[in-house]
């Protein structure tokens, strides 16, 4: 009698065993269901949508490839676990590089710079072509350069100032040439002004920018 309620016990035990190991791996499944689901989901948003929302989308992934990377231990079939997650995780790095090739490229600071001085796309690349610039508009190439530098000028690092010296030196080789174009006293008058103010002020403001980076150094 002893011996059968024993091994009635250990069938109850075996059989509560076998009923929580399936109940775990239900759950493991389910985990590698959403984590699948939610990457096939993920990859039928346009760039433009998930580039809107990627911190979200970034999160989501993470937190269900967690889940399932855990569940891997509770799948009946291991390697075929393995192979699931390696796939869903291949076909998620490939739609985030699309998303990450499609966003806007940053502008250099020194294109950056030169839109800002003299509009979008006037003064493209390395490019110190200042033909563009004649006797009728050359007063309000120096004065738009003043006004922007003055409005900037303490946001500038060495090298922004090293930019902008290159761009003004060049401006002042090209005001050489429209002079003899037939530049008007009136205008060239005004130049002068503006070139008398610009000078010091540029010299004081790129010597505190030296400065500045000297003792950031030091700390």
């Amino acid at each position: 009698m002893k011996k059968v309620q024993l091994l009635l016990g250990v069938a109850v035990i075996a059989a509560s065993f076998t009923s929580c190991k399936s109940e775990n791996e239900k759950m493991a499944e389910q985990s590698f269901d959403r984590y699948e689901k939610y990457v096939d989901s993920v990859n039928n948003v346009t760039e433009a949508e998930a580039l809107a929302n990627w911190q979200a989308i970034e999160a989501g992934y993470n937190e269900r490839m967690n889940e399932a990377d855990m569940a891997v231990a509770n799948m009946q079939n291991q390697t075929n676990a393995q192979d699931r997650m390696e796939k869903a995780s291949v076909k998620y790095t490939e739609f985030k590089m699309k998303v990450e090739a499609s966003a806007p490229k940053p502008a250099d600071r020194k294109t950056v710079i030169r839109n800002s001085y003299f509009g979008d796309g006037i003064m493209a690349g390395d490019s110190m072509d200042f033909s563009w610039v004649n006797k009728d508009n050359i007063l309000k190439v120096y004065n738009d350069f003043y006004n922007e530098f003055e409005k900037n000028k303490d946001s500038y690092s060495r090298e922004d100032f090293d930019e902008i010296k290159a761009l003004y030196e060049a401006l002042d080789s090209r005001k050489n040439t429209v002079e003899k174009e037939g530049l008007s006293s009136h205008d060239n008058g005004k130049i002068a002004e503006i070139k008398f103010k610009f000078g010091p002020k540029f010299k004081w403001e790129r010597m505190g920018a030296k400065a500045d980076e000297n003792a950031e150094a030091k700390e």
